[in-house]
């Protein structure tokens, strides 16, 4: 039998009371796809941060072609061959590619820089892996799935054989993340063996030889890709059946929300072209669009964090002007927005801190913050949301991505909010989760919010959205009914063909 590339054996880790590891041993074979598949908070990123020496095991052993890994020790990891591909990108923005791929692997003291040679070494890699990227090109000037090209490239760059990628379409298209694991196959064929930390179904399935499950820091399974099915994973995943919610038919109420002509510069430059939309009470009005198309802007207009530079809104029917924060949650308005790391939770404070942080004059006497009820707030949002990684005094930073997501939506949806302003609500979720958030947004539209969801998940719109709108380029088309849209449909609207886009909708 072939020796494995890499054997991890026994990984345990604990972090206070939460164990992450728990005895977990898996092993990789040349030119293999594996997928390390679990909810949000199962282990997964833990277990991968401990084999490039981010995290010092409480127990076990790494091997690595048959070689014992010093632990905590990313720069053996990587001499060893291992490279990883982080979801939060350590790139710098003001740098170009070229000198993003080299930092760190020149010695200080060198009088003159490699970068000629660095330059052919990077471009021979780009050819014989097919990720094109212009060397001289600013990293900041790139989209989110060239960076992660680069990303890539920089661990190849430093001669990996081994590719830990974390959540790698987190941030991607569906075309982007197409053309990433098409790459990622042909990286195998070549001879990389590479893991990737999921929890979307469909890419586990599509792109894996072997699927690797984890649930509460253990391995509970293990399958090849060609013997099993989304169900299947899904249960293995979360313990149980995992069905998603189905939209019922509803009349909506009057309009509670309404855009006109809403523009907004930023940096000098239109961002937002003559906007307009109404949002009545009980229906999700769903906005589709790539990425960086302006549905950022539109969100953090609505949440009271980037004034508007023209145009008119009307708030329960009466003209406002531009709205801060406070002004926003006191209106009765809910935010999930699409950063949740920077601009939803504060990481340093604690899980209670950071569910009473909006709404502060609810949680204080005499100027003080009352601890007990927000706790006691916490620990209810925490309940109901399933929220898991921590007490309401664990700081917050140290919950998993989607687990914080749960935080930020437990905390909005607790209040009741007349309107909820849903930006990426379900990215970074694993199955679990996600049909546990759209049932709460549905649970909500039901008791009459009125929901303005923003996604680039194609699926999670058609599922939850009354009527679906397209932005493109700062514009927004006409609305469609989301009963007679389908996938194709929307992926035109997304690409600006609007021609057909007002069959279906709802009379305004």
């Amino acid at each position: 039998m072939t020796t494995p590339v890499l054997e991890l054996i026994d990984i345990s880790k604990r972090f206070g009371d939460n164990l992450a590891n728990d005895g977990i041993s898996l092993s990789l074979a040349k030119g293999e796809i594996v997928a390390l598949l679990g909810e949000n908070g199962a282990g997964k990123t833990t277990l991968m941060s401990i084999l490039f020496g981010h995290y010092v095991p409480d127990s076990g052993t790494i091997r690595v072609e048959g070689h014992n890994l010093p632990p905590g020790r990313p720069r053996a990891a990587i001499g060893a061959g291992v490279g990883m591909v982080h979801q939060h990108f350590s790139l710098a923005g003001n740098l170009t590619v070229l000198e993003n791929v080299m930092t760190g692997t020149e010695h200080l003291w060198k009088l003159k820089s490699g970068t000629s040679a660095a330059r052919k070494k990077l471009l021979g890699i780009s050819e014989r892996f097919g990720l094109k990227v212009d060397p001289d090109a600013r990293l900041g000037d790139l989209s989110v799935g060239e960076q992660q090209r680069v990303e890539i490239l920089k661990a190849l760059y430093n001669d990996a054989r081994i590719l830990i990628l974390d959540e790698p379409t987190a941030v991607l298209t569906n075309i982007e993340a197409e053309k990433l694991f098409a790459t990622l196959k042909d990286m195998a064929r070549q001879g990389l063996s590479l893991i990737f930390i999921s929890h979307k179904l469909d890419e586990v399935m599509a792109a894996a030889d072997r699927i690797v499950v984890l649930r509460g820091g253990r391995m509970v399974a293990e399958r090849r890709a060609a013997e099993t099915n989304k169900a299947e994973l899904a249960e293995l995943m979360v313990g149980r059946r995992v069905t998603r919610p189905v939209r019922e038919a509803s009349t909506p109420g009057a309009v509670v929300l309404e855009a006109r002509d809403i523009g907004v510069r930023i940096g000098g430059i239109e961002r937002l072209k003559n906007v307009s939309f109404n949002l009545r009470e009980g229906e999700v009005l769903g906005i589709i669009g790539v990425s960086g198309n302006g549905q950022a802007p539109l969100a953090r207009i609505l949440s009271g964090t980037l004034p508007r530079s023209s145009g008119e809104l009307m708030l329960y029917g009466e003209a406002v002007g531009n709205l801060g924060v406070e002004e926003v949650v006191e209106a009765g308005i809910g935010r999930i927005p699409e950063d949740r790391h920077s601009e939803g939770a504060i990481g340093e404070m604690a899980i209670w801190e950071n569910a009473v942080l909006e709404r502060l004059p609810a949680y204080s006497r005499n100027g003080l913050v009352d601890r007990k009820a927000g706790t006691e707030f916490a620990r209810q949002i925490c309940a109901d949301f399933d929220v898991r990684g921590g007490s309401p005094a664990s700081r917050t930073r140290l919950l998993s991505g989607g687990n914080m997501q749960k935080l930020i939506l437990g905390r909005n949806l607790a209040q009741r909010p007349r309107i909820l302003i849903a930006a990426q609500p379900a990215r970074g979720l694993d199955e679990g989760a996600v049909a546990a958030v759209h049932a709460r947004i549905l649970e909500a539209r039901k008791a009459g919010t009125a929901v303005l969801l923003i996604s680039e998940d194609l699926d999670e719109v058609i599922s939850l959205a009354d009527r679906i709108q397209a932005i493109v380029g700062g514009k927004l088309s006409p609305p469609v009914n989301a009963d007679h849209a389908d996938a194709r449909r929307l992926g035109l609207m997304m690409s600006g063909d609007w021609s057909h886009a007002t069959e279906g909708a709802h009379a305004s």
